[in-house]
């Protein structure tokens, strides 16, 4: 057996002390240590580790106890050093050193004492532990190395024999496996991997052997031991990222497969709740109770019912019809509902929606267009159909991963995807949301029918029972309950259909077909697209996607899908989706003179106005021109005590500065941002103002357009001109509101105003005349140089190719030089009216 002094034992020098008999003993210290006092700590989150800290005083006092009674070769505790993060103590003592087994005799005398006493205390309370002489140095650390069943032993000397490191680490525990040296590097200490059965062992032996000095042949080696993981740090992070080609497509189709079986049903279901009011705190029947008994009553006498005033407005009820129609079948196309902006599409659509009180979603637009970027797009889409969980940061990080795998595979993994996709993909989840809701509703008017025909059939047999019919058909007593009776009724109804001629049966058969059709049209929710208009940014893609999708739910009768526009162009998208159906047109234009008089009477009547308008109130009215949402404005301003003639000159007024703002602009800087110049908007604003449309491509000819027709199309989308069509392209120019015809005439005639645009626009056609005459002189010269005659006698002495040309440049250059002169003297003019006026 191998013997070695331990080199925690240190000489206490103190000198010799004199014994009554005998040399003089040295005084040595040596440590052992105490396992399983507290809690092995695995891990930086072991809570454990907390039990042990709060019993920690109470368990190092009940261990020194029990060690204190032991007094073999003069032992003595000088200190109890706790080890908690490997869940035992040093215990440092002082020994006589008068044997040269004192040290074995101390620890078998420990155990002993331990024995007697019960055990060690512990943290759980199980005496489990035992003492073990420290052969080492011990090391009390805490850094973050866990105790793991695997111990690393370094070996600064001569390699040591497996067999005798198997024989000095057997004693503290089972060994699973015992690796040999392995070779490393130059300058580094050579070490095997010993595995231990038990985490317990490891910590003893790891504690007790760390510094041991052994001797091997004629030198010593020194044993380090440290603890090994059982899994080497980062292997799993680093087998994933070297082979990529298997661990991407893993990780795509498990992302795919999350998404489908856990995500998807849900986003279903909360579309399905936002259609059918689900969160909407109004829907509460506690609610619905609380304001019945609490504002509705204090309000009561308050409340007026909204009038409808369509009466009086027959395109308006001719459009209405319309869609009432539409929605009393089977949807198998797509209604197109079309009309300038203000022209009641959206009072219209909600009135209908009101009456139908059918569950309705609806898709807006115009915010979506005006998204600055892809992600906001699809979020606000994902927001108003009620798509969620929606993670909007995950495709930037799918466009990252696609990035890393086409540098590491050389090919793209297919996680990112395109904004197509990404609409295609919420718009195939609120398909299956809105199938469910139709589904649901179905089911709830067949229960609702059965339930009507059980009461209709029970009102049926109370009066056959007061006619006394009830006991002869039925045979029974009169004394039977209403329980019996009513039963006795159905089973005789039964016999009777059986024996009813079979015209009654064909038909009840063709009326049972009926009612199963009207529930079935009116179980269909209504999705309505409103703003469906070209825009900036990637317009055509989000349209394009509505457009499939809309016509995917009127094919295959999920939902009736009205598309709200403000131009009739706009149903291209429409059309090529549905190629082999016409599309459901349903055009709502501006009123009438006599359909906006009488909607005007009707809604002031409401409001308790009886108003008869003369010959020149009359007149004002028509200035308006049935646009619904100028009446409306009228109508608010008469029923606050003003006049007609004083709230058209009111409106008339507010788009004067409305115009001059949104046309113009307010200053160069605001002027420079808009999508057109302040010559292009004059041009239109003072043709318009003489005439009420003019030719689109006449106004392209010249300056300020020049065959651009952007601007054109910019002041369409602004709402300031409505571009007609004939045969599919651009024919007229016309105001984009009827009452811009009265605005654009104020500005026309606002002295100030008309010079200052004026001179404006004539400095740029002269700017462009000169520019145009130094060209013209330029080449003049050029052709003086090669011998043409550029004399005025020119266009009667020659006939050269030369002098041909020169004439022609001699007329342009007349002809803007007679422009140029007569713009002078308009803005000669101009300044002057500039000048008085100011």
């Amino acid at each position: 057996m191998l013997r070695s002094v331990p080199r925690s034992a240190v000489l206490l020098r103190r000198g010799a002390r004199q014994l009554s008999e005998g040399p003089v003993v040295e005084i040595r210290e040596a440590c052992v240590f105490v396992d399983s006092i507290f809690p092995i700590q695995l891990g930086r989150f072991d809570l454990r580790r907390y039990i042990g800290f709060l019993r920690e005083e109470g368990l190092v006092q009940s261990l020194r106890d029990r060690l204190s009674s032991v007094n073999a070769h003069g032992f003595r505790i000088t200190s109890l050093e706790p080890h908690p993060k490997d869940g035992g103590v040093f215990v440092r003592f002082a020994y006589k050193a008068d044997s040269e087994n004192a040290l074995e005799t101390i620890e078998q005398e420990l155990k002993r004492k331990v024995q007697d006493r019960g055990g060690l205390p512990s943290w759980l309370g199980m005496s489990s532990g035992n003492v073990w002489m420290v052969k080492g140095i011990p090391w009390n650390e805490d850094m973050y190395h866990f105790a793991s069943p695997i111990v690393k032993v370094a070996f600064e000397g001569p390699d040591i024999h497996q067999e005798s490191l198997y024989k000095l680490l057997r004693p503290y525990g089972r060994i699973k496996d015992m690796t040999d040296p392995i070779p490393v590097p130059a300058g580094s200490a050579r070490f095997s991997t010993v595995s231990f059965q038990k985490i317990r062992s490891a910590a003893i032996a790891r504690n007790v052997l760390h510094g041991f000095e052994m001797p091997s042949g004629n030198t010593v080696t020194r044993l380090s031991t440290k603890y090994e993981d059982p899994i080497r740090v980062h292997a799993i992070r680093d087998w994933l990222s070297g082979h990529p080609r298997i661990v991407l497509p893993i990780v795509v189709f498990l992302l795919g497969t999350l998404t489908y079986t856990i995500f998807d049903p849900l986003r279903s279901l909360m579309i399905q709740g936002k259609v059918e009011d689900w969160f909407d705190v109004q829907e509460f029947k506690f609610y619905q109770w609380l304001r019945e008994n609490t504002v509705d009553r204090l309000y009561l006498a308050s409340k007026v019912s909204p009038p409808t005033a369509t009466d009086g407005w027959k395109e308006r009820k001719e459009a209405e019809t319309a869609v009432r129609a539409y929605l009393a079948d089977l949807p198998t196309t797509v209604t197109f509902v079309h009309g300038p902006q203000g022209s009641g599409k959206s009072t219209m659509l909600q009135t209908v929606l009101d009456d139908t009180d059918r569950k309705s979603l609806t898709i807006d637009c115009g915010p979506l267009l005006q998204s600055s970027s892809d992600a906001l797009l699809v979020r606000g889409l994902a927001k108003q159909t009620g798509y969620w969980p929606f993670f909007s940061f995950l495709n930037s990080v799918n466009h990252l991963l696609d990035l890393a795998s086409m540098g590491l595979i050389g090919q793209k993994a297919g996680m990112s995807t395109s904004l197509v996709e990404q609409l295609q993909s919420i718009l195939d989840v609120t398909e299956d949301a809105l199938k469910s809701v139709g589904s649901s509703h179905l089911r709830t008017l067949y229960e609702q029918t059965r339930l009507a025909e059980k009461e209709r059939s029970k009102a049926t047999l109370r009066e056959k029972q007061s006619d006394g019919s009830l006991d002869r058909t039925a045979g029974v007593e009169s004394d039977l309950n209403m329980e019996d009776k009513l039963s006795a009724v159905d089973t005789h109804l039964t016999k009777t259909d059986s024996e009813t001629p079979s015209e009654e049966r064909v038909g009840k058969k063709r009326k049972s077909e009926s009612t199963e059709d009207v529930e079935a049209v009116q179980s269909l929710p209504i999705v309505i697209i409103k703003n469906f208009e070209r825009g900036p940014g990637p317009s055509g893609e989000l349209l394009s996607a509505l457009a499939k999708w809309a016509a995917r739910l009127a094919e295959h009768q999920i939902a009736h899908v009205i598309v709200v526009s403000d131009n009739r162009e706009n149903m291209k998208s429409l059309t090529k989706a549905l190629p082999s159906k016409p599309l459901n047109l349903i055009a709502l234009d501006d009123a009438d003179t006599d359909s906006a008089l009488a909607f005007v009477k009707q809604k002031l009547k409401d409001a308790d106005i009886d108003l008869q308008f003369s010959h020149v109130q009359t007149t004002y009215l028509e200035r308006l021109g049935g646009r619904s949402s100028d009446l409306e404005t009228l109508i608010h301003k008469v029923r606050n005590g003003q006049q007609v003639e004083e709230a058209v000159e009111d409106i008339i007024n507010r788009g004067v500065g409305e115009i001059q703002k949104s046309a113009f602009g307010d200053d160069e800087d605001d002027a420079k941002r808009l999508p057109w110049t302040r010559e292009q908007a004059w041009m239109v604003v003072k043709r318009l103002a003489n005439q009420p449309e003019i030719s689109y491509s006449e106004i392209l000819l010249d300056f300020p357009f020049k065959g651009d027709e952007a601007p054109l199309r910019n002041m369409e989308h602004a709402e300031l001109i409505s571009i007609g069509t004939h045969l599919g392209r651009p024919s007229t120019v016309r105001p984009g509101k009827p009452i811009f015809k009265w605005v654009f005439q104020r500005l026309e005639k606002d002295a100030i105003f008309q010079a200052t645009q004026d001179l404006a626009f004539n400095e740029k056609v002269i700017a462009t005349a000169e520019t145009n005459i130094k060209a013209y002189e330029q080449e003049l010269s050029t052709l003086k140089d090669m011998g043409a005659d550029t004399s005025f006698w020119s266009n009667f002495s020659s006939s050269s190719v030369l002098s041909q040309r020169a004439r022609y440049l001699l007329n342009k250059a007349k002809t803007a030089q007679t422009k140029v002169e007569t713009l002078e003297k308009q803005n000669s003019l101009l300044k002057k009216t500039l000048a008085q006026r100011t």
